[in-house]
């Protein structure tokens, strides 16, 4: 699900479908990073009842981890759009359905035992079907976007500032009925959203930024400290402050992607970020290990130390069970058969939108 190749920048979405954008990959790199992080600080923290010192960087980047991820998710929606609904659904639904359906059938097989001896095993059973209608776990991300780019494509006919002032509004709304799809949806679609329409907006942000790289710096440095006293004060949960948040910080890591990419410098977030699928489905096994361990020895007293090794254990173990997966010629869970394509298989390269 990985590709090689980059270039360094792009005119418009008009990028060549051959080739990688470089700081596409590091922008991906850096979301999925915090949101194993996220994922494994709340974690270690629920279960010592106790915060650490990484609690911070996670409350720091909770306006705008997923609105980025997001947003670069709609990015290369643009160039395919138009593309007859049989190749659309298969790249766009199958794609991620197949992924889904694999790897909640993994997470539950892992925790069903668990739910059985709070339970039964036949209301094991009802979780596992309703985890089709109400996504499972970590998994709720590729549960979702499906929908967006479905959505997309049947109101593109429409005009595109009223879906977005409508997504908007949805994201202000603060819906919240107990469904994890339709409140995600109503909070995520303005970004998605905002990166298919604007998406040559963000790639001249992007050369703005490797061209002047000093005033990038001045930028970020401005806005992380925005960013910082809106959250410590509590503002950043405001209506109309997350969403400007959420746009800011895309923004602001679009641009530090762009400048890493332009010094070739941390290399592994790039890597990361051409692999963010493998890291997003396998993360949860080496993070909850990990966790387990840690607490149970409690040979590391503190919370912040333990749960940055989580984050560690999180992202470069689902790394090697990719590796394993490959060595083992068990390619199906990162890669999807031929006899689950509904549209014929284009030969070439994909773009990042495309994974």
């Amino acid at each position: 699900m990985a590709l090689s190749g980059t270039i360094a920048g792009s005119a418009g979405t008009k990028a060549p479908s051959a080739a990688r954008v470089d700081w596409v990959d590091y922008a991906k790199g850096i979301c999925i990073v915090m949101v194993v992080m996220m994922h494994s600080v709340l974690g270690v923290e629920l279960a010592a009842g106790q915060t650490g010192f990484m609690h911070v960087l996670v409350a720091f980047a909770k306006p705008f981890r997923m609105p980025d991820f997001f947003l670069i998710s709609g990015l290369f929606l643009p160039l395919v759009i138009d593309r007859d609904w049989r190749t659309y659904l298969d790249r766009k639904v199958v794609h991620f359905a197949y992924f889904y359906v694999v790897w909640v059938t993994i997470q539950f097989g892992f925790k069903a035992p668990a739910f059985a001896a709070q339970t039964s095993w036949h209301h094991v059973g009802l979780l596992y079907l309703e985890s089709f209608v109400e996504p499972f776990g970590t998994l709720w991300f590729i549960y979702l976007l499906p929908v967006f780019f479905v959505v997309t494509k049947l109101t593109r006919k429409f005009p595109p500032l009223v879906i977005w002032l409508i997504a908007a509004a949805l994201e202000t709304a603060r819906i919240s009925t107990g469904w994890t799809a339709i409140d995600e949806f109503c909070a995520r679609f303005v970004y998605f959203y905002s990166g298919y329409l604007f998406a040559p907006y963000v790639f001249a942000l992007s050369d703005r930024a490797r061209k002047h790289p000093m005033l990038a710096l001045a930028a970020l440095a401005t806005w992380a400290l925005v960013n910082a006293g809106l959250v410590a004060s509590g503002t950043s949960e405001w209506k109309i402050v997350s969403l400007v948040l959420g746009f800011a910080g895309a923004c602001a890591i679009i641009t530090m992607g762009t400048l890493l990419a332009r010094a070739q410098w941390l290399n592994f977030f790039r890597f990361c970020g051409e692999h963010s699928i493998v890291i997003y489905l396998a993360f949860f096994l080496p993070m909850a290990a990990t966790r387990t361990l840690l607490l149970r020895t409690g040979i590391i007293p503190d919370i912040g130390t333990v749960s940055l090794i989580v984050t560690v254990a999180g992202v470069l173990g689902a790394l090697a069970i990719w590796r394993v997966a490959l060595l083992f010629n068990a390619r199906f869970l990162f890669e999807r058969p031929e006899a689950f394509w509904i549209a014929p298989k284009k030969a070439g390269v994909r773009l990042q939108a495309a994974e």
